[in-house]
């Protein structure tokens, strides 16, 4: 995204300002030494402790633009195996320091920031990129054992050796993990079906500082409260995931892809309800509002675009596209055809547009340009006025905060036949030197009207520590203290990832 584009869109950049190098930081101290039992494996210099400080959202990016590594960790371990997370967790339970599992850093919700309480003696970041490799694959079953390290090109690029793939593809793909993936329910690029991480786990093993934790390898189980859900969308606060089995897939063989436009985004979220509805399961049914095609050069910004695809590896999908393109044309759509000019380069300008969006944001700090995103989910009978009223508080609070010029968009990520997640994306010109205080007060607004609305605080996300104020707001109460005191069990020290989903018992 260029300055002519943001220019286009009405929104002003300023002139372009160099971020803080390494070589000026100035970390606060280590609390607590990296011990002589475990320096094979730990690293304590600025890089190692800057590069681990921070994650991915917006003003993760201002601060380590700027050069504020407020809560850096006092080291960060790469433990080499599972043995090694035993040795580290022990030690942090011994005296008394956090432990905060940092996957591939990419959480976007302050998720990897070892932001803790002053009561821990330290805190200390658990990198498992060593934890990389495919350790079997199951052709009969399709299913493969990865260690959690494995980052997406990587596990990708393994199971391709047995022309198999996972087909999990999030935004963060590049640069996130499997643990990280399974830690924080993450979903995938496509639209419908098996989307969600959890989908396509088989089980998991984990190490908590009571001990080992590995579930049963089965195809599906009723057995009481299921051990690997349990896991997921942890968020580090119960344990370390080290491996996990995942149900994995031929590489597709047969792809179609089409782009609609509708005249207004409410009109084709009809047809994407329809469409969601029909038993088709589309691989991509997203939805762009005029303002997000135009930003993401799919479109003049006169009308929504549905991006539509459809892959198998069994079978040919023109009759499934046929059959959606026709229930397109039933809500007002215009259609073009399957990978026709028309189609393919609207379709093709999103695609680059949305694999690029996260090295983006780093360009837009330099320009000065506030953005972020926010991501829901809702039931249909709920949407039009859950959009209306997200939108109305995300407009009055980038007007508060940024201006006339600032733009709000909206897009569906995922369907369900029985509601879609919308994706607020929020860009206006930032504050130099409050960035962080402007997007604390749109992220307010709009996360207040959300859980007001009805909706969830995250479809995708995860909690962290940015969404804990509506994420206390979302959950039964009674739920809240079960998982409080699963975490006394598990964690009786309380030092895994304080501050995130729950707060530890004094």
């Amino acid at each position: 995204m260029g300055s002519g584009l943001l220019a286009g869109l009405g929104i002003a950049v300023s002139e372009v300002e160099a971020p803080v190098g390494l070589h000026e930081l100035k970390l606060a101290p280590a609390r607590v030494p990296v011990p002589s039992a475990l320096a094979e494996i730990c690293a304590g210099d600025d890089y190692a402790r800057a590069s681990h400080a921070l994650g991915k959202s917006y003003s993760d990016v201002v601060r380590g633009f700027r050069g504020r590594f407020e809560h850096p960790p006092d080291f960060v371990a790469f433990p080499r195996g599972a043995h090694d997370v035993e040795r580290v967790l022990e030690w942090c339970s011994h005296e008394d320091v956090a432990a905060i599992p940092y996957g591939g850093g990419t959480s976007v919700v302050g998720g990897v920031s070892p932001d803790v309480a002053p009561s821990y003696n330290g805190a200390i970041s658990v990198d498992l990129r060593a934890l990389d490799r495919v350790l079997e694959v199951d052709l009969l079953s399709r299913s493969a054992r990865i260690q959690a390290g494995a980052l997406g090109p990587g596990l990708e690029a393994q199971l391709a050796e047995h022309s198999l793939t996972l087909r999990h593809f999030p935004q963060s793909f590049e640069f996130s993990t499997l643990g990280g993936w399974i830690a924080t329910r993450a979903a995938g690029h496509f639209a419908t079906v098996w989307t969600h991480i959890e989908d396509f786990v088989e089980s998991i093993s984990a190490i908590t500082p009571a001990g080992a934790w590995e579930s049963r390898r089965l195809p599906g189980s009723g057995a009481g409260v299921s051990p690997d859900r349990m896991l997921a969308g942890s968020e580090g606060t119960l344990g370390l995931i080290t491996e996990a089995w995942v149900r994995v897939q031929p590489r597709p063989s047969h792809r179609r892809t089409a782009g609609v436009r509708f005249e207004g985004f409410l009109g084709g979220a009809e047809c994407v309800r329809a469409i969601s509805q029909s038993g088709l399961s589309p691989a991509n049914c997203r939805l762009l509002d005029a303002g997000e095609a135009q930003m993401t050069m799919a479109g003049d910004g006169s009308s929504a675009l549905l991006v539509l695809g459809f892959e198998s590896s069994d079978h040919p999908v023109d009759g499934p596209m046929a059959r959606a393109l026709e229930i397109c044309a039933e809500h007002g759509g215009a259609v073009a055809e399957p990978g026709g000019p028309a189609g393919s380069d609207a379709v093709s300008s999103w695609r680059e547009a949305f694999l690029g969006a996260p090295y983006v944001r780093d360009a837009l700090v330099a320009l000065g340009v506030l953005a972020e995103t926010f991501e829901t989910a809702i039931t249909w009978e709920r949407f039009q006025a859950f959009h209306e009223r997200v939108t109305a508080a995300a407009e009055e609070a980038v007007l508060r905060q940024g201006g006339a010029t600032g733009r709000v968009f909206c897009r569906f990520t995922h369907v369900y036949p029985d509601g879609p997640a919308p994706y607020f994306t929020v860009l206006a010109p930032a504050r130099r030197g409050e960035e962080v205080e402007q997007w604390a007060a749109i992220k307010q607004a709009v996360s207040d009207a959300i859980i007001t609305e009805g909706g969830t605080i995250t479809h995708h996300h995860a909690v962290g520590r940015d969404h804990r104020p509506w994420y206390d707001r979302q959950r039964p109460q009674p739920f809240a203290e079960a998982l409080r005191a699963a975490k006394v069990a598990l964690d009786p020290r309380g030092i895994m990832n304080p501050g995130v989903l729950i707060d530890p018992l004094p």
